[in-house]
Protein backbone atom coordinates (compact mmCIF):
# COMPACT_ATOMS: atom_id res chain seq x y z
CA UNK A 1 0.00 0.00 0.00
CA UNK A 2 1.39 3.41 -0.93
CA UNK A 3 1.89 6.04 1.75
CA UNK A 4 0.63 9.56 1.19
CA UNK A 5 4.24 10.78 1.25
CA UNK A 6 5.25 8.49 -1.59
CA UNK A 7 3.00 10.44 -3.96
CA UNK A 8 5.25 13.51 -3.64
CA UNK A 9 8.55 12.39 -2.12
CA UNK A 10 11.31 10.16 -3.43
CA UNK A 11 14.07 8.79 -1.22
CA UNK A 12 17.71 9.04 -2.33
CA UNK A 13 20.22 7.07 -0.22
CA UNK A 14 23.87 8.19 -0.17
CA UNK A 15 26.59 5.96 1.29
CA UNK A 16 29.78 7.03 3.00
CA UNK A 17 33.48 6.22 2.81
CA UNK A 18 35.02 2.72 2.65
CA UNK A 19 31.70 1.15 1.54
CA UNK A 20 29.30 1.17 -1.41
CA UNK A 21 25.56 1.49 -1.74
CA UNK A 22 24.79 -2.19 -1.15
CA UNK A 23 24.72 -1.64 2.62
CA UNK A 24 21.41 0.15 2.18
CA UNK A 25 19.69 -3.02 0.94
CA UNK A 26 17.45 -3.67 3.96
CA UNK A 27 16.59 0.04 4.32
CA UNK A 28 15.78 0.09 0.61
CA UNK A 29 13.53 -2.97 0.86
CA UNK A 30 11.58 -1.64 3.83
CA UNK A 31 11.04 1.76 2.24
CA UNK A 32 9.95 0.12 -1.02
CA UNK A 33 7.56 -2.12 0.91
CA UNK A 34 6.06 0.98 2.46
CA UNK A 35 5.41 2.43 -0.99
CA UNK A 36 8.29 4.84 -1.50
CA UNK A 37 10.33 5.29 -4.63
CA UNK A 38 13.95 4.70 -3.58
CA UNK A 39 17.22 5.34 -5.40
CA UNK A 40 20.64 4.25 -4.12
CA UNK A 41 23.59 6.41 -5.19
CA UNK A 42 26.89 4.69 -5.97
CA UNK A 43 29.42 7.38 -5.09
CA UNK A 44 32.88 6.97 -6.60
CA UNK A 45 34.27 8.36 -3.30
CA UNK A 46 37.17 9.86 -5.23
CA UNK A 47 36.37 13.50 -4.45
CA UNK A 48 33.55 15.48 -2.89
CA UNK A 49 32.90 17.13 -6.25
CA UNK A 50 32.50 13.77 -7.98
CA UNK A 51 30.26 12.40 -5.24
CA UNK A 52 28.04 15.49 -5.24
CA UNK A 53 27.83 15.11 -9.02
CA UNK A 54 26.71 11.47 -8.74
CA UNK A 55 24.12 12.43 -6.14
CA UNK A 56 22.81 15.31 -8.24
CA UNK A 57 22.33 12.91 -11.14
CA UNK A 58 20.16 10.77 -8.89
CA UNK A 59 18.21 13.81 -7.73
CA UNK A 60 17.68 14.97 -11.32
CA UNK A 61 16.11 11.63 -12.22
CA UNK A 62 13.35 12.02 -9.62
CA UNK A 63 9.93 13.27 -10.64
CA UNK A 64 9.13 15.06 -7.41
CA UNK A 65 10.53 16.36 -4.12
CA UNK A 66 13.43 14.37 -2.69
CA UNK A 67 14.34 13.23 0.82
CA UNK A 68 18.13 13.02 0.76
CA UNK A 69 19.66 10.52 3.19
CA UNK A 70 23.38 10.32 3.97
CA UNK A 71 25.45 7.98 6.12
CA UNK A 72 28.83 9.02 7.56
CA UNK A 73 30.79 10.89 4.84
CA UNK A 74 27.56 10.76 2.84
CA UNK A 75 26.41 13.51 5.19
CA UNK A 76 28.98 15.83 3.64
CA UNK A 77 27.70 14.91 0.19
CA UNK A 78 24.05 15.61 1.03
CA UNK A 79 24.98 18.85 2.81
CA UNK A 80 26.28 20.18 -0.52
CA UNK A 81 23.96 18.36 -2.95
CA UNK A 82 20.93 19.17 -0.81
CA UNK A 83 20.86 22.70 -2.13
CA UNK A 84 19.14 21.34 -5.23
CA UNK A 85 15.61 22.82 -5.34
CA UNK A 86 14.07 19.34 -5.60
CA UNK A 87 15.40 18.39 -2.14
CA UNK A 88 12.80 18.87 0.60
CA UNK A 89 14.68 17.47 3.60
CA UNK A 90 18.01 16.01 4.70
CA UNK A 91 18.38 12.91 6.86
CA UNK A 92 21.75 12.27 8.52
CA UNK A 93 22.47 8.72 9.66
CA UNK A 94 25.39 8.92 12.13
CA UNK A 95 26.84 11.30 9.60
CA UNK A 96 29.02 14.36 9.25
CA UNK A 97 26.97 17.56 8.91
CA UNK A 98 29.58 20.20 8.05
CA UNK A 99 29.21 23.96 8.12
CA UNK A 100 30.57 26.20 5.36
CA UNK A 101 34.27 25.54 4.76
CA UNK A 102 34.31 22.33 6.83
CA UNK A 103 35.29 18.87 5.60
CA UNK A 104 35.67 15.47 7.21
CA UNK A 105 39.34 16.22 7.78
CA UNK A 106 38.63 19.47 9.64
CA UNK A 107 35.87 17.87 11.71
CA UNK A 108 38.08 15.00 12.90
CA UNK A 109 41.39 16.85 13.34
CA UNK A 110 40.96 17.50 17.09
CA UNK A 111 39.51 14.31 18.62
CA UNK A 112 38.28 14.42 22.20
CA UNK A 113 40.81 12.79 24.57
CA UNK A 114 39.89 9.15 25.09
CA UNK A 115 37.64 8.95 22.04
CA UNK A 116 38.12 5.89 19.80
CA UNK A 117 40.45 6.54 16.89
CA UNK A 118 39.34 5.02 13.57
CA UNK A 119 41.96 2.54 12.30
CA UNK A 120 42.66 4.39 9.05
CA UNK A 121 45.77 3.10 7.30
CA UNK A 122 48.34 5.48 5.78
CA UNK A 123 47.21 6.70 2.35
CA UNK A 124 48.31 4.81 -0.75
CA UNK A 125 48.18 6.56 -4.11
CA UNK A 126 45.85 9.16 -2.67
CA UNK A 127 43.33 6.73 -1.16
CA UNK A 128 42.50 5.47 2.32
CA UNK A 129 41.36 2.13 3.74
CA UNK A 130 40.53 0.91 7.23
CA UNK A 131 42.67 -1.79 8.81
CA UNK A 132 40.61 -4.89 7.96
CA UNK A 133 41.63 -6.62 11.20
CA UNK A 134 40.11 -3.75 13.21
CA UNK A 135 37.17 -3.02 10.92
CA UNK A 136 34.47 -4.79 12.95
CA UNK A 137 35.45 -3.21 16.25
CA UNK A 138 35.46 0.30 14.82
CA UNK A 139 32.81 0.25 12.10
CA UNK A 140 30.47 -2.70 12.55
CA UNK A 141 30.59 -3.95 16.13
CA UNK A 142 26.93 -5.02 16.18
CA UNK A 143 27.10 -7.07 12.98
CA UNK A 144 27.86 -10.79 12.83
CA UNK A 145 31.56 -11.49 12.37
CA UNK A 146 31.03 -12.98 8.91
CA UNK A 147 29.12 -9.92 7.69
CA UNK A 148 31.66 -7.51 9.18
CA UNK A 149 34.51 -9.49 7.62
CA UNK A 150 32.84 -9.25 4.22
CA UNK A 151 32.51 -5.47 4.57
CA UNK A 152 36.13 -5.23 5.73
CA UNK A 153 37.38 -7.19 2.74
CA UNK A 154 35.20 -5.45 0.16
CA UNK A 155 36.15 -1.90 1.11
CA UNK A 156 36.06 0.86 -1.47
CA UNK A 157 39.21 3.02 -1.32
CA UNK A 158 38.28 6.48 -0.05
CA UNK A 159 39.96 9.38 -1.81
CA UNK A 160 41.87 12.05 0.08
CA UNK A 161 40.09 14.59 -2.13
CA UNK A 162 36.82 13.33 -0.63
CA UNK A 163 38.17 13.47 2.93
CA UNK A 164 39.38 17.02 2.38
CA UNK A 165 36.44 18.24 0.30
CA UNK A 166 34.95 21.34 1.94
CA UNK A 167 31.29 22.32 1.86
CA UNK A 168 30.56 25.65 0.16
CA UNK A 169 26.90 26.12 1.14
CA UNK A 170 25.35 23.91 3.86
CA UNK A 171 21.88 22.88 2.77
CA UNK A 172 20.79 22.33 6.37
CA UNK A 173 20.73 26.11 6.79
CA UNK A 174 17.75 26.33 4.46
CA UNK A 175 16.25 22.80 4.47
CA UNK A 176 14.69 20.81 7.35
CA UNK A 177 17.06 18.17 8.68
CA UNK A 178 16.78 14.99 10.72
CA UNK A 179 19.60 13.16 12.50
CA UNK A 180 19.93 9.58 13.81
CA UNK A 181 22.59 9.31 16.52
CA UNK A 182 24.15 5.85 16.81
CA UNK A 183 25.00 5.67 20.49
CA UNK A 184 27.65 2.93 20.16
CA UNK A 185 29.49 4.46 17.19
CA UNK A 186 33.29 4.12 17.38
CA UNK A 187 33.98 6.03 14.14
CA UNK A 188 32.11 9.29 14.85
CA UNK A 189 31.72 9.78 18.63
CA UNK A 190 28.08 10.22 19.72
CA UNK A 191 28.96 13.56 21.34
CA UNK A 192 30.22 14.84 17.99
CA UNK A 193 27.06 13.58 16.29
CA UNK A 194 24.88 15.41 18.80
CA UNK A 195 26.88 18.61 18.35
CA UNK A 196 26.48 18.57 14.58
CA UNK A 197 22.80 17.63 14.80
CA UNK A 198 22.02 20.42 17.26
CA UNK A 199 23.99 22.95 15.22
CA UNK A 200 21.97 22.01 12.15
CA UNK A 201 18.72 22.43 14.05
CA UNK A 202 17.87 18.83 13.24
CA UNK A 203 15.07 16.70 14.59
CA UNK A 204 17.14 14.18 16.55
CA UNK A 205 16.52 10.48 17.20
CA UNK A 206 18.88 8.10 18.97
CA UNK A 207 19.28 4.34 18.78
CA UNK A 208 21.84 1.84 20.06
CA UNK A 209 24.05 0.77 17.21
CA UNK A 210 27.47 0.87 15.62
CA UNK A 211 28.63 3.09 12.78
CA UNK A 212 27.00 0.49 10.54
CA UNK A 213 23.57 1.13 12.08
CA UNK A 214 22.13 1.52 8.58
CA UNK A 215 22.93 -2.18 8.11
CA UNK A 216 22.32 -3.48 11.63
CA UNK A 217 19.20 -1.48 12.58
CA UNK A 218 17.39 -0.66 9.33
CA UNK A 219 14.07 -0.15 11.11
CA UNK A 220 15.49 2.78 13.12
CA UNK A 221 16.76 4.34 9.90
CA UNK A 222 13.49 3.78 8.05
CA UNK A 223 11.47 5.30 10.89
CA UNK A 224 13.39 8.57 10.72
CA UNK A 225 13.39 8.70 6.92
CA UNK A 226 9.62 8.20 6.86
CA UNK A 227 9.21 10.89 9.53
CA UNK A 228 11.08 13.28 7.26
CA UNK A 229 8.99 12.25 4.25
CA UNK A 230 5.71 12.73 6.11
CA UNK A 231 6.83 16.12 7.38
CA UNK A 232 7.67 17.15 3.81
CA UNK A 233 4.22 16.06 2.68
CA UNK A 234 2.57 18.02 5.47
CA UNK A 235 4.39 21.16 4.38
Amino acid sequence: METNASAVASIVLVHGGFVDGSGWEDVYRQLKQDGYKVTVVQNPTTSLQADVGATRQAIDSQAGPVILVGHSYGGVVITEAGNDPKVSALVYITAFAPDKGESVSTLIKDPVPGAPVPPILPPRDGFLLLDAAKFRDSFAGDLPQEKADFMANSQVPWGLDALNGAVTAPAWKTKPSFYLVATDDRMIPPAAQRFMAKRAGATIAEAPGSHAIYVSKPKAVVALVEQAAKAATAR
